[in-house]
């Protein structure tokens, strides 16, 4: 069973003041903080901070990996199992582009797929509060913090007009 964390979470309706409340929450010095949305928003993103996802690195060496595969396989079974055919060498690399290509997209999209599953098992939301109205049409920034600076953290959530806001002690 997860820890339960305390701290303090809003509930805002609109962007702006949610970002506005991230960026007063940040600059203060409350780097920890989860924010919940129902769809990507760049605003927020850019509020946060946070750097571009690895996810990209991944897909790109698995898509390497898959092209390097697909001409090697191909060229390898060629030169194993010769035939010659219009004349042309063994090992062309014109016919094998195919393969190349699609062992680039299956390659890559694994990877992609396993790099999600990897990095999503990094952070971790266990024992942190969340509501439902969160994945419908509110903005949700719950801020862990101990009970000595729970009143200044409602106070800065409350200066910019959240729907509302509880302290999860």
């Amino acid at each position: 069973m997860a820890a339960h964390v305390p701290g303090v979470l809003g509930a805002f309706l609109h962007v702006d003041a949610a970002c506005d409340a991230i960026r007063e929450l940040k600059a203060s010095g409350h780097a920890d903080l989860t924010v919940y949305t129902a769809a990507p928003n760049h605003e927020i993103e850019e509020a946060i901070g946070d750097p571009i996802s690895p996810l990209r690195w991944f897909t790109l060496l698995g898509g390497l990996l898959g092209c390097a595969s697909g001409f090697g396989l191909t060229i390898w079974m060629s030169r194993d199992w010769p035939l010659l055919v219009g004349g042309k060498p063994i090992a062309a690399i014109p016919p094998y582009v195919v393969i190349g290509f699609e062992l680039t997209i299956l390659f890559g999209s694994l990877a992609s797929v396993a790099a999600i599953f990897i990095l999503s098992a990094r952070k971790s939301l266990k024992g942190r509060p969340y509501a439902p109205r969160f994945s419908d049409d509110q903005i949700g920034i719950f801020v862990p913090c101990g009970p000595d600076r729970a009143d200044q953290v409602q106070a800065m959530l409350e200066k910019h007009g959240p729907v509302e806001v509880t302290r999860d002690a």
